[in-house]
C-alpha cells in the first residue's frame, strides 16, 4: 500500500491526488511486488536493504548511497491481546533523498501523530521526528512492561498457578529484545551524528539528533533496570508459588487429618461386634463426644509443636 504526504504551513498531510514523484514523504505499507519493483528500478533502492526493511529479525545499520541515505531502524511492533504479553520488534527502512523522503513498513500504523509534529519544516526534520516517536514508542511500552509486572507480582502473593510464572517469563524474553534492539538502535545513531554533514542536517537537525541520542540512552537504561530486576527475581517469584502451593497442601492435610481422627473412632464404634456402651441410652452422644475430643487434642497437639 501506497501513501503520499506533503509538508504544509508544518504539518504532515495526505494528499490520495499527489504522484510518487511530487510528494515530499512516500510511505509503503508492506508493498506489493509492483510497489517493489518500483522502489528498486526508480527510486534504486538495492533489494537488499528493501528486504532488511521488511524483515524484523534484521539489525539496524545506515548506509550512502550515491543519490539518498538508507536507514534501517528497530522499532516496537504495536501489541495485539494475541501475542500473549510478547511485545517484539519490527524493522523500518527509511531512505532519504535530496528533496523525498521514502519510508516502507511492515505494519500500517499512525506514524506521523503527536506534539512533535506540529512544527515541520523540512523531510529532515520529518525524519527526525519519526525516529524520535519511535524511542517515545519504546518508552510507553516499557512503562506498560512496568505496570504489568506489577500487577501479575500482586496477583502471585495468592496464585499456586504457574500462568502468571509464564507471563514473566514472557516478559522478560520482551524485555530482552528491547534492549538489544534499542542498543543496536544507539550504534546507529551514532554514526548518523558522525556523518550529519554528509547526509545534509543543519544546526537545528543535529540539535534533534543530540536529543535522539540521549533520549535512547534513557530507554535503554531503563529497559536493562526494568530487564535485570525481572530476572533477579524471577527464582524468588518462583518460590512464592511453591511455598503458596506447600500452604495449600498442608491445609489440605490438616482438613484431612481433622476427618479421618473423629471418623476412625465413630467406625470402631459401629463395627458389628459386641462394643461397649452399645445399650447405653446416650451411647450416640458419649460416640460424638469422643470424635470431637480427638479433633479437640489433636488441635492442641498441632499447636504445641506448632504445626
Amino acid at each position: 500500500m501506497q501513501k503520499a504526504y506533503i509538508i504544509k504551513n508544518g504539518k504532515i498531510t495526505q494528499d490520495e491526488k499527489l504522484s510518487a514523484a511530487d510528494c515530499d514523504i512516500l510511505l509503503f505499507v508492506d508493498p506489493t511486488a509492483s510497489e517493489q519493483k518500483y522502489l528498486t528500478d526508480e527510486l534504486n533502492i538495492d533489494e537488499h536493504t528493501l528486504a532488511s526493511a521488511l524483515d524484523p529479525e534484521e539489525m539496524p545499520r545506515l548506509e550512502a548511497e550515491p543519490d539518498h541515505t538508507a536507514l534501517i531502524l528497530n522499532r516496537p511492533r504495536n501489541y495485539s491481546g494475541k501475542d500473549q504479553l510478547v511485545f517484539k520488534v519490527a524493522s523500518m527502512g527509511m531512505f532519504l533523498y535530496k528533496d523525498q523522503l521514502v519510508i516502507v513498513m511492515m505494519e500500517d500504523i499512525p506514524l506521523f501523530i503527536g506534539k512533535r509534529f506540529n512544527n515541520i519544516t523540512s523531510i529532515h526534520d520529518a525524519f527526525l521526528k519519526v525516529i524520535y516517536n519511535s524511542i517515545a514508542h519504546y518508552l510507553e511500552h516499557l512503562r506498560v512492561i512496568n505496570m504489568i509486572t506489577e500487577e501479575i507480582e500482586d496477583k502471585m502473593t495468592e496464585s499456586v498457578d504457574n500462568k502468571y510464572l509464564l507471563n514473566l517469563f514472557s516478559l522478560e524474553k520482551s524485555l530482552v529484545y528491547y534492549v538489544s534492539a534499542i542498543t543496536a538502535n544507539g550504534f546507529v545513531f551514532e554514526k548518523l551524528r558522525n556523518s550529519a554533514v554528509r547526509v545534509g542536517l543543519d544546526e537545528n537537525s543535529r540539535e534533534v539528533l543530540e536529543d535522539i541520542i540521549v533520549e535512547n540512552i534513557q530507554s535503554q537504561k531503563q529497559a536493562e533496570i526494568y530487564s535485570n530486576i525481572l530476572a533477579n527475581l524471577m527464582d524468588a517469584r518462583a518460590s512464592i508459588v511453591n511455598n503458596n502451593l506447600n500452604q495449600l497442601m498442608k491445609r489440605l492435610n490438616a482438613i484431612t487429618i481433622w476427618i479421618m481422627v473423629p471418623t476412625f473412632i465413630v467406625s470402631a464404634f459401629s463395627m458389628n461386634v459386641a462394643i461397649p456402651m452399645q445399650r447405653h441410652p446416650n451411647a450416640f452422644w458419649m460416640v460424638m463426644g469422643f470424635a470431637f475430643l480427638s479433633v479437640w487434642l489433636t488441635i492442641i497437639y498441632w499447636k504445641h509443636r506448632r504445626w
